[in-house]
């Protein structure tokens, strides 16, 4: 996956929170939350090199991860999202707009990043997802970020999502 928005493919960071990537970059090794076995969150679980299921049901799509054998839970009964909520995860909010799932997901904590190089966000990330049906074993996945506190402006990822049908989501603890 890559960075598509901005067109020069790097995340539009506040001056100050630059300098705390550059930092986390350095660091990295033993900074990154997922190296420490804590949960990746959204966007990041995402892409990871671990698979995942999809359940759908008429209220919600559930999502099963190998990694850490955690979960996510997006609501698509029009409910709204929980109020002053901050966890691992976000709180996911799903409808649909024709063949793509919006997803909206506020409620993250601080703690997570990105991917290894350091990238970060606050606790006021909004991440709006699109996952949208290119054929029967692929989907685009899009996701665009908002941290008024760390970024200048929004920024969006997109890649391809390929079905994995003989890859079994298996036991793994960190």
């Amino acid at each position: 996956g890559s960075i598509t928005d901005p067109a020069d493919g790097l995340i539009p960071y506040k001056p100050e929170a630059r300098l705390k990537q550059q930092e986390n970059f350095k660091n990295r090794a033993k900074a990154d939350p997922v190296n420490q076995c804590f949960i990746p969150s959204v966007p990041r679980i995402m892409y990871m090199d671990y698979p995942f299921q999809i359940f759908q049901t008429p209220e919600s799509m559930v999502m099963t991860f190998e990694w850490s054998l955690d979960y996510r839970l997006i609501h698509t009964n029009g409910s709204k999202h929980i109020p002053d909520y901050e966890s691992w995860m976000g709180d996911s909010r799903g409808k649909w707009e024709g063949d793509p799932l919006v997803v909206e997901v506020t409620g993250h904590n601080d703690k997570t990043w990105f991917d290894m190089a350091g990238n970060f966000h606050s606790e006021a990330l909004k991440v709006t997802e699109r996952y949208t049906p290119l054929g029967p074993d692929t989907m685009r996945y899009e996701a665009t970020m908002e941290d008024p506190k760390v970024f200048t402006r929004p920024w969006t990822i997109r890649m391809e999502l390929q079905r994995q049908k003989d890859t079994p989501i298996l036991d793994y603890e960190c």
